[in-house]
């Protein structure tokens, strides 16, 4: 949705693949060079390697310039090295198999169980200084058998997007903004007409999933280690979502004729819509003239409950340099360089000590940050997300389909890799 292609870059432009084996050469893994400090991190004279898969050109330059002021305070040479999302994920695997993975790398939730479990990370999440100043919610996201990994590098979350104008020709005020289930009821009924739907959202857990969430629910129990999925809580939700699709006051995207729920919204087929912070760089772009406002998500039975999405700063446990890694991972998450960052290409700052200060800096934009308090982030075992990729399918005829079913079908896919 957000995400675009690029090419790696480096010095000259080198590509990835020659960056990665740079990378091997440079390193060297002798003897000699490399030893380990009291804290239990590998440090040496080597360079240091960064991948990243960023979402456009300014998270690009802006990491890129980053990378270079701490770089050059530090004296110790980095190559920053671009590689598309969809082939990150190859290119980490491949630098692990080849025994020259880049130090650092962003790293999401989905990946973290699989690659510690075969020992390619180092997790130094208690030697961060700034440990404590993450949001819980973030750090559970990369925490594995109790043991916390890596550093979120920045987060997203939910919220309630309004069309300003639709809402006041429905008669529409403050004093309607929806707190309960049944207030975004009568506001998506009254925002409803003929070729236009109340409100509109991806048919995906990414998505859906707040509602399972303000109903008591979730895919996991709290400590990731229980599939929970065919919970009374999860049918409560799903039953909402459905009875509201039945209706026509809540519609997919594609239903409507758009790609996702921001486009759908910046045309007016829908008068709200569930999404993230990046909203607002889509409308800014594609729908300048269109007035709307953000508002934290409503309560279900519950209470308040959204979604978290973020990536980690993963570092690699043959990096032979791991302190220096741990210096530039503190001094990229610290909460004047995560609040460049946001002002820059729009993430929220992973650390509460930023939190003040963005919403000063972003006020219409609080709901989102916000939400950081009470929201839900992706389950982590390895395995599930393809177990997430199933539901999302099966959520697309959720109007016709059986809530109860399909949780069902989730549970025991959930549990064949989390555990029953």
């Amino acid at each position: 949705m957000r995400r675009t292609r690029h090419t790696a870059i480096a010095s000259g432009g080198v590509a990835l693949a020659a960056a990665l084996a740079l990378t091997g050469c440079g390193q060297g893994f002798d003897d000699t060079s490399d030893r380990t400090s009291n804290d239990g991190l590998t440090s040496s004279n080597d360079p240091l390697t960064v991948m990243y898969n960023p979402s456009g050109d300014a998270e690009k330059e802006a990491l890129v310039a980053a990378i270079a002021a701490w770089s050059a305070e530090s004296g110790v040479e980095v190559e920053p090295v671009a590689t598309d999302v969809t082939n990150s994920t190859t290119a980490l695997t491949q630098g692990f198999a080849a025994g020259n993975p880049p130090d650092l790398f962003y790293l999401g939730p989905d990946l973290l169980a699989g690659y510690a479990a075969n020992g390619s990370l180092q997790a130094y999440g208690p030697e961060l200084s700034n440990k404590d100043d993450f949001y819980p919610s973030l750090v559970e996201n990369f925490t594995v058998d109790g043991q916390f990994y890596c550093a979120p590098k920045d987060q997203s979350t939910l919220a309630l997007v309004i069309n300003t104008d639709l809402w006041e020709a429905a008669g529409l005020t403050d004093a309607d903004l929806p707190t309960t289930w049944e207030q975004l009821d009568t506001a998506a009924t009254a925002l409803t007409t003929d070729g236009r739907t109340g409100l509109t959202f991806a048919a995906e857990y990414q998505r859906v999933g707040v509602f399972m969430a303000q109903a008591g629910g979730g895919l996991v129990s709290d400590d990731g280690a229980t599939a929970v999925a065919d919970s009374p809580e999860n049918a409560a939700g799903l039953e909402y979502v459905k009875s509201n699709l039945e209706d026509g006051t809540f519609a997919y995207p594609k239903d409507l004729g758009a790609g996702w729920g921001g486009e759908a919204f910046g045309k007016q087929l829908a008068a709200m819509t569930i999404e993230g912070n990046w909203i607002t760089g889509a409308m800014s772009a594609d729908f300048p003239d269109l007035n709307y406002r953000v508002v934290e998500l409503p309560s279900g039975p519950a209470g308040q409950g959204t979604m978290q999405f973020t990536n980690c700063w993963g570092m690699a446990a043959d990096s032979p340099n791991q302190q220096a890694a741990l210096d530039l991972v503190e001094y990229l998450t610290g909460a004047e360089q995560q609040l460049a960052f946001s002002a820059a290409f729009g993430p929220m700052p992973s650390v509460q000590s930023a939190a003040d200060q963005w919403q000063a800096d972003n006020p219409d934009l609080a709901a989102f940050i916000n939400g950081s308090e009470y929201a839900t982030g992706m389950p982590t075992s390895a395995g599930t997300s393809e177990v997430v990729a199933d539901f999302n399918t099966q959520l697309e005829s959720l109007a016709t389909g059986d809530p109860a079913q399909i949780l069902a079908s989730v549970q025991a896919n959930l549990e064949s890799v989390v555990g029953g």
